[in-house]
């Protein structure tokens, strides 16, 4: 499913933003808004779930408890008022659901910016190399990898696949030859000669585990050598990878610390992800009664995922669309938290928010501090 959403639905829109806009930034740019628009009844259901369940949380809570002290012995009717409550206030699980609906395009949407043309598309394969004597009795499978979407123009890509006919199983001193290939079977070197300039998307080809166990050659065929498990990787160039777009240098660049330098963009990319996740976890706060052990989490849970993006190789253009739906999903939470609220939910934020304003006002009516001790009476 998230093959067939970024190939028929995602790419096409980076195409048509890219058609009037030739720079892929303000294409992922343009991306990004368009789902986060399209997204937008659902999210927004989320967020107005988890606003509704802050305020209902406890008095729901109290109601149940109630509830089950009083019809301990009869869980029938337990059951039935716990439904009642569930019914007035809402059920906590209803807004997963629209996180749960929308989770199949966020994951093709990052699984596109991690492709073509923004980044290197790697094809990994992982070999088994057997005796030479075991091989023969050994039915070969082939081997196809996952397609990824391949750009060879500003608006020309199409599916290439990695096979491997005699199945990833090689027996000590056999070669095998790695092919990539278009899902019709068309080799992609054959595909790239008639393209200008298209050598520059000729594959490269490397052992990333087991470089004593197999060697391979610039055309992907590959030679057992000592019998182990390795992985050969064939990758090959995105077309927009090293595009940059205001103060990136690269959108397919990866890593915050690279050969002994700082990649500032990068940081400046996972700092500015931390600030809108930070804006928008205190504005999903806004209006509501303080609570101490929520606002600590605000404040960490920020902190601790910009740390982790820090090291996390994502690409540079994967990092722009997480800062700008940040910024979208900052601005639909402070639009959602003006909303007005059922009338039973209102009422119940009315009293939360009294409470801490009742206790100031007993306190301040005092002519004592509320540590000193009273005055005795003569």
């Amino acid at each position: 499913m998230i093959g067939y959403i970024s190939d028929n639905i995602l790419l096409p829109i980076l195409d048509f933003f890219y058609g009037l806009v030739p720079s892929y930034g303000l294409a992922i740019v343009a991306l990004t808004v368009v789902i986060r628009l399209a997204l937008f009844p659902l999210s927004a259901g989320s967020i107005r779930s988890a606003r509704r369940m802050r305020i209902a949380q406890p008095a729901m809570k109290k109601r149940q408890d109630e509830i089950k002290s009083r019809y301990a012995k009869d869980p029938q009717k337990q059951q039935e008022e716990l439904g009642k409550v569930m019914k007035e206030f809402g059920n906590p699980l209803s807004g997963c659901l629209p996180l749960l609906v929308q989770m199949p395009i966020l994951f093709a949407l990052f699984a596109t910016l991690r492709g073509s043309p923004f980044a290197d598309v790697p094809y990994l394969v992982n070999l088994k190399v057997l005796p030479s004597d075991q091989i023969a009795a050994i039915e070969p499978k082939p081997f196809t990898s996952s397609k990824h979407s391949i750009f060879i123009s500003e608006t020309k890509h199409f599916p290439v696949i990695a096979s491997l006919p005699s199945g990833t199983k090689l027996g000590v001193g056999d070669k095998a030859q790695i092919k990539l290939q278009t899902l019709t079977g068309e080799s992609f070197t054959s595909r790239l000669s008639g393209v200008e300039g298209g050598t520059k998307f000729t594959p490269t080809w490397s052992v990333t585990k087991g470089d004593d166990l197999v060697k391979v050659s610039a055309d992907g065929t590959v030679q057992a050598l000592a019998e182990g498990d390795a992985t050969v990787q064939g990758k090959i160039p995105g077309l927009a990878a090293q595009s940059g777009f205001l103060f990136i240098k690269a959108l397919g660049q990866v890593g915050f610390y690279v050969d002994g330098e700082i990649n500032w963009d990068i940081a400046i990319l996972v700092g500015g992800f931390g600030l809108t996740l930070l804006v928008s976890q205190v504005l999903s706060g806004r209006g509501l009664p303080a609570n101490p052990q929520q606002s600590t989490a605000n404040k960490i849970t920020p902190v601790m995922i910009t740390g982790m993006f820090l090291f996390f190789p994502l690409p540079a253009g994967v990092l722009l669309y997480m800062v700008i739906a940040n910024i979208f999903q900052a601005g639909q939470t402070f639009l959602l938290s003006r909303e007005a609220l059922p009338e039973n939910l209102q009422k119940i934020l009315n009293d939360q928010l009294s409470k801490p304003a009742l206790a100031t006002e007993a306190i301040g009516g005092s002519d004592r501090l509320p540590f000193e001790p009273k005055k005795r009476s003569k």
